[in-house]
This record gives C-alpha cells, structure tokens and sequence, in this order.
C-alpha cells in the first residue's frame, strides 16, 4: 500500500499558486492603480518611497518602504516615476545589481531627450535589467479593468529572460503584451502616446483628397458646365445632390482600399514562396490602417443614407409649400 500511494504522489505535480513580489517605485496615480491591479490579479505588492508611511490612498493589502528595503524584496522593479527623478537610482546600484527595472515613463514631447528614457536608466544603473513597458497603458485603464480602452502593451529590453518575466506579468493583469525587439525601440513606444492619431494620418488626408476631387469633379459637370453652355442654375445642388453623390462614391472607394492590400499581400507572397518575408514598408503602413480606412468608409455610407432620407423630405416640404400656395 505504502509503495503504491508513493507512486501515485509521485506523478502529482509539485505546483504553487504563488506569484513573486513585485515592487514598485512611486506611488503616484499610475503606481497606485497598478499595484491594485497586480494585487488583484494575486501578486504581492511592496511600495518604495521617500516617504515609507502607510496611506489611505495605497492599497491595503501592499506594504510600504524604503527604496532600498522594497528593492530587496522583489525581482522586478517598476519605476512609476518621471525621469527627472532618477537620480537616487544610482545610489542604489548595489541593491538593484541583476535586478529587472521596468521604466514606464513618458515625455511631453516627441524626442524631448537625446536618448530614451530607457537608455538613460540602463546608463544609470548598468548592473540593472531594463526593459520599457506599460506607458501606453493610462492609470484610469487599469482602474476600469481595460474594458473601455487599449490591452496592448508594448515592451522591449535587450535581456530576453527579463522580457519575459514582464511579459508574463502583462498577461496575468489580462493585458496583451507586443514585443518591440531590443531596448532601441525604445524610443518609438515613448513617443506612441505623443502621437496625435497615429494610424489615422494617412486615411484621413486620402479621403479629404479623394472628396476634394470628387466635389469639382461634379462642381464642374453638374454646375459650371451648364452654367456656361446652357446658361442653367442647377447651383441648389450644392446641398443634397453633389453631397449625396459624393458620399456612395467614397465609401465603395474606401472599401476597396480596404481589401486590395490584402491581395497585394498575397500576390507578393505567392511570387517569393514564402509568407515569413516581411512586406514593404508602404504595404505595411497601408495594412496597418485598413481599419481606419474601413471605419470611413462606414461614415460616408452613413452620410449617404442620411442625405438619401433627406431628399423626399425636402420633396414633400416642397410640395406642401406649393399647395398651401395654390389653396390660397
């Protein structure tokens, strides 16, 4: 009995719920609303601080230290603080030799400094593990559980191992994480939340371009042409008819734009042999934003059914005016 109850013990796993400290450095909005999140997602949470008193506004179940006593107690190091800050880091050097140190900093404009905020920190403390993630995640997408905002995150370090310890840290707090290669890209996730639509740019200037055309284009058949050959006003059609031509047009152009990458990107695979070629950069670009194209696409259609609704309005306005007229 004895031999066979060791047997079946031993092809039970030996497993442990439990996850390692995690310590964060600031305790600010965005320290507060991410130690929440990994405490609640089972993680345990120690503050490091200037100021190690216990406050109403950090969570409950997280402790508060010093930095060098936080420091001592987890792996991972993430430094909710801006970068002006830094410099006590180096003090710390010792304690934080071998250590991973998430930098989630941002700036206030694009390329404010001439290296990356995660350039300067590794420079910093070079016996340290950095890898960049979480600035494109705001501390109120955390506090809402991320329902109504972006799960991406984009990390990147030159130390694969510490990637991903973050990496699987992101999925447990339920967010997506998007490897961006080495600490060089660091630079260009810093300035992702600087950048006032970053993937809408492009179709935004090629469907103002697109309707600026298609509008003379019909100015100058239905208006000025008449105008002048025939000395007819059709000029009232500057309200409904032009508008309502102009939005059909748009949208089946737009929709197209959304499917030809797509076949151009499987011609291009086709003619190489493989799929695990990367695709030129204006390809590329193009696919990114098929969404954007598709989403105005969806609001010329819109405006088409609304202009389409409009026009037998107007007709029986009209025809109400002409036969109050003729009554009276």
């Amino acid at each position: 009995m004895n031999k066979n109850s060791s047997n079946v013990m031993a092809l039970v796993p030996k497993t442990s719920n439990k996850r390692e400290t995690v310590c964060i450095f600031g305790t600010g909005d965005f320290g507060r609303a991410l130690g929440h999140k990994l405490i609640q997602s089972g993680y345990p949470v120690v503050f490091g601080s200037r100021s190690p008193w216990p406050s109403s506004l950090i969570p409950k179940d997280a402790e508060v230290l010093s930095h060098a006593e936080a420091a001592q107690k987890a792996a991972i190091i993430i430094i909710a603080i801006q970068r002006q800050h830094y410099d006590f880091l180096a003090s710390l050097e010792e304690t934080l030799r071998g250590k991973v140190l998430v930098d989630i900093s941002n700036n206030l404009k694009i390329n404010q400094y001439p290296e990356s905020n995660a350039k300067y920190l590794a420079q910093m403390v070079p016996s340290a593990r950095v890898v960049k993630a979480f600035n494109t995640v705001s501390a109120w997408a955390l506090q809402s559980g991320t329902l109504d905002a972006s799960r991406q995150v984009f990390v990147c370090g030159d130390d694969t191992e510490a990637k991903q310890m973050v990496m699987d840290i992101i999925r447990a707090l339920g967010l997506t994480p998007l490897d961006q290669g080495s600490l060089s890209a660091a630079r260009e996730i810093e300035n992702y939340p600087l950048q006032l639509f970053p993937m809408w740019k492009l179709p935004i200037f090629l469907s103002l371009g697109l309707t600026a055309f298609f509008f003379f284009y019909c100015l100058v058949r239905d208006i000025i042409y008449p105008y002048v050959y025939e000395n007819k006003d059709y000029s009232f059609f500057l309200a409904i008819s032009i508008p309502n031509r102009i939005c059909p047009i748009m949208a089946l152009v737009l929709l197209a734009l959304v499917y030809l990458p797509g076949v151009l990107a499987a011609i291009i695979q086709l003619y190489r042999g493989t799929k695990y070629s990367r695709f030129p950069d204006w390809l590329d670009k193009w696919m990114l934003c098929r969404k954007q194209l598709g989403l105005v696409a969806l609001a010329f259609a819109s405006l088409h059914v609304i202009y389409t609704l409009v026009i037998p309005i107007r007709y029986y306005v009209r025809w109400r005016i002409e036969d109050r007229i003729i009554s009276q």
